[in-house]
């Protein structure tokens, strides 16, 4: 199997195993009519006249609104009706998540078997056998997944970009894979405006010339990191593809009970 397919297939298994008017006040803010009843009429003055404290917001309250924020601030997804626009401590966040999520480990020990199994023909000896030859493309891909989202976050954090992926509001499946698809390369700003998504090129770019510093000749030069930064773009579409029929993978997955 060719090293780019075998990506390829990593790609997708990693994601998907992984992983009326105006308001009420408004509205009411018109001339009340004049009650006939007089004693309604004083107490009405009464309470004009010793308004009742507003209560302050219970501690179980507090509590649940600095939950929900700190919620939404940690998604690695983003809803376009309540999320708020994550700051850097909210982007380092995501970028933990991404870079150190448990089913990360497994996926990587997986792809190594598959390159050791059938390495790169120009692989040397110390790249294809044995438990250190395992190490060593276990550290590549690790090392490749935490520099796409690093770079991400710094492309984010100085750009003031998201990071989040945001679904689709359409229902029709094509319309969702199209958002999808295209959010790889058009993705939105802080204020929720769409924009080049220079992070994911970004994060693209450093994840494909990582490995210039440790692979073996003639692995380690410009137009294979080209290569495998084109490879981690594509990463991105199926990241998007997993969280965007989210909703539908999990319920096919407890439907068959599977750890999704």
């Amino acid at each position: 199997m060719e090293p780019m397919t075998k990506r390829l297939l990593v790609a997708g298994v990693l994601w998907f195993v992984m992983v009326n008017c105006l308001p009420q006040e408004a509205c009411g803010q018109g001339t009340q009519p004049q009650s006939s009843s007089a004693p309604e009429a004083a107490q009405t003055q009464d309470q004009q006249a010793h308004p009742q404290p507003v209560p302050a917001p219970s501690p179980d309250a507090k509590k649940a609104t600095a939950s929900s924020a700190t919620t939404d601030q940690s998604s690695t997804v983003g809803d376009p009706a309540t999320s708020v626009p994550l700051n850097v401590k909210g982007k380092l966040r995501y970028f933990a998540v991404e870079s150190f999520r448990p089913g990360i480990y497994p996926v990587a020990a997986f792809y190594d078997g598959l390159t050791m199994a059938s390495p790169p023909k120009a692989y040397p000896p110390e790249w294809r056998q044995g438990f250190p030859a395992f190490a060593r493309n276990y550290g590549d891909f690790m090392a490749s997944w935490a520099s796409v989202q690093g770079g991400k976050f710094v492309a984010a954090s100085v750009l003031h970009e998201d990071p989040r992926y945001f679904m689709s509001t359409n229902k029709n499946f094509f319309a969702r894979v199209g958002h999808a698809v295209r959010y790889a390369v058009i993705d939105r700003s802080d204020s929720g405006h769409p924009r080049l998504a220079v992070a994911n090129m970004a994060g693209a770019l450093a994840g494909g010339f990582v490995g210039n510093a440790y692979l073996p000749d003639p692995y380690a030069n410009s137009s294979r990191a080209f290569r495998r930064s084109a490879l981690a773009l594509t990463g991105f579409v199926t990241s998007n593809l997993a969280d965007e029929f989210h909703p539908e993978i999990h319920k096919l997955a407890r439907k068959f009970h599977l750890p999704y």
